[in-house]
C-alpha cells in the first residue's frame, strides 16, 4: 500500500488575508488559487521547502465553521513547522510581530517555540536535533 498525506484543511475567515499571512509572514508558496464558485476557491499553500503536504485554506461557509476559525483542535498545537535554522525563522517571525505563546526551549527532539497564526491556531516552530 502506498499512501501519503496530501492536504490539511485549515478553516479561515477570508481567502486573501490568509494567503497574505501564509505567503508574506511565513514565506509559504502559493500553489493554487482557483475560483470554484462565487463564494468558494481552492487555495493551497505550502512551506518553502521539500514538503509534499499542503494547507488547503478553506473559507468558513457556515456559522458552525466560523466558530472553528483559530481553534480547530481545542487549544492544542495544531501544526508543526520544521526548519533548518530555528533562530533565523524565529527572529524573522518576531520582526513580523507574530505572537509567540511559548518561548524557545531546547528539548531532546530539538529547539521549539509555539506561535499563533493570524487566527490563533497554535503552531510549533521546530528545528529537529
Amino acid at each position: 500500500m502506498n499512501q501519503r498525506l496530501a492536504h490539511i484543511a485549515l478553516v479561515v475567515r477570508d481567502y486573501d488575508e490568509a494567503i497574505a499571512f501564509y505567503t508574506q509572514t511565513l514565506h509559504f508558496i502559493l500553489i493554487e488559487d482557483t475560483v470554484l464558485s462565487e463564494t468558494k476557491r481552492w487555495v493551497m499553500v505550502k512551506p518553502n521547502g521539500q514538503s509534499e503536504c499542503c494547507l488547503l485554506l478553506a473559507k468558513a461557509a457556515t456559522e458552525e465553521q466560523q466558530t472553528r476559525i483559530g481553534n480547530q483542535t481545542g487549544g492544542r498545537v495544531f501544526l508543526f513547522l520544521y526548519t533548518d535554522d530555528f533562530w533565523r525563522d524565529y527572529n524573522n517571525l518576531m520582526e513580523k510581530k507574530v505572537n509567540f505563546v511559548r518561548p524557545p526551549v531546547e528539548e531532546p527532539y530539538g529547539t521549539v517555540a509555539v506561535f499563533e497564526d493570524l487566527y490563533g491556531n497554535l503552531w510549533d516552530l521546530i528545528q529537529p536535533t
